[in-house]
């Protein structure tokens, strides 16, 4: 087996060696070996891609569609997008030159930070959240900037984000928010994206709204988006790995003003030059006709949320309110203390239950576990029932 010669070690990326490997990811893999553990770790739907999405790929396979696509993505797709988000929130994008397909939200956040950011630059990131983005800022040379959302019900606030760039933000180029949130499930109203919007205006700022759970939100919230307030300023990431189960296509876009997405397409060419073709093909089915998917599975999540929430109240745990996406951060009952890594590690061993920390999310989340119901209807109540013995035997 090939070793690295001895004085070519110290001449790779220093970036890339200071970049600490992923907790979430480490944490999820030990207590998977855990015999009969029930997982609610990780945000992966359960359900399967709808058929005729897969009817699509496969259509596209026998056409024998297997020449580069432009770097930007399909024309049919772009299409697809743009009437897609004009439907949704009413932002019209050129589909020619305001939209890129992306291998993923992962890669679309990568060529965001990589246009935006010079080294030394300062992104502002509301937190708890999905700890991905604090290495990509980092890989892109910028610093991100942590904000702790915990003593405002997990959301951002036009006044903390004063606060934050009268200090240690002071400078920032761009604010990152999820929306709705992982790991909290919360959504922003109206009212509070027009309020932020005129921070960010006040301050000169780029937007970033990731909005991959934008049609998993329950009840009677509604999805509202910062395109919506200020789109001369906001890039818009979102994909179709959670609406309609398709993580393994790894198929996401970006939307935003043309001066900065010919940057973004230019970059992405040297990257992946374009998403794959029968993906692309899967895409577009899903944009144009998958409505009725993401409605139909919004309902098996809202239930199984329903579930959860009703054992974890009843066990002592306080939540943070969920409204969207698939999760549920509680909060440890007091009878526990406090370390979020340790609860997570007796849970998964003596209930049976894995659950994320919720100190992995960055300021805010210590005391807290992470859990996904993404998972199936058996698992859900599986879970349910050990949770609530495993607290019951403690008392």
């Amino acid at each position: 087996m090939p070793r690295l010669a001895k004085n070519l070690s110290d001449k790779t990326n220093t970036r890339i060696k200071s970049l600490p490997q992923s907790k979430i990811d480490a944490f999820a893999n030990e207590i998977a070996q855990i015999p009969d553990i029930v997982k609610l770790t990780i945000g992966e739907p359960d359900l399967e891609t709808p058929e005729h999405i897969k009817q699509a790929a496969i259509a596209d396979i026998k056409r024998n569609d297997s020449h580069y696509a432009p770097e930007a993505g399909k024309p049919e797709l772009l299409n697809a997008i743009s009437n897609y988000l004009n439907n949704k929130l009413g932002v019209r994008y050129d589909p020619q030159s305001e939209i890129c397909a992306t291998v993923g939200v992962s890669e679309a956040l990568n060529l965001t930070f990589m246009t935006l950011l010079n080294p030394g630059d300062k992104v502002l990131v509301p937190t708890p959240v999905w700890g991905v983005y604090f290495g990509i800022i980092e890989l892109a040379g910028g610093i991100p900037i942590e904000i702790d959302t915990s003593d405002d019900h997990f959301l951002l606030t036009a006044s903390k984000l004063e606060q934050t760039l009268a200090g240690e933000g002071g400078g920032a180029k761009a604010l990152i928010l999820t929306d709705p949130s992982n790991p909290t499930g919360r959504v922003y109203t109206k009212t509070e994206l027009i309020e932020i919007a005129q921070v960010i205006s006040d301050h000169d700022l780029f937007a970033i709204t990731d909005e991959i759970y934008a049609e998993l939100i329950y009840g009677h919230k509604k999805h509202y988006s910062l395109t919506q307030i200020i789109p001369e300023r906001t890039i818009l990431l979102s994909g179709l790995s959670k609406s309609v189960a398709m993580t393994g296509w790894r198929i996401g876009y970006i939307a935003g003003p043309q001066e900065i997405m010919q940057m973004i397409i230019k970059i992405n060419l040297y990257l992946v030059c374009s998403v794959t073709d029968n993906v692309q093909a899967a895409a577009t089915e899903a944009l144009t006709n998958g409505e009725q998917d993401y409605i139909a599975a919004r309902a098996i999540y809202e239930k199984r949320l329903n579930i959860l929430h009703t054992a974890l109240v009843e066990s002592g745990f306080t939540l943070a309110a969920p409204e969207g996406a698939f999760y549920i951060f509680a909060k440890i009952p007091k009878k526990f203390g406090t370390d979020d890594v340790k609860f997570a590690t007796d849970l998964a061993h003596k209930a049976k239950v894995g659950v994320m920390p919720g100190s992995y999310f960055g300021a805010g989340g210590a005391g807290f576990v992470r859990l996904s119901y993404a998972a199936s209807d058996t698992d859900i109540q599986k879970a349910a029932k050990r949770i609530k013995n495993y607290v019951k035997r403690l008392q």
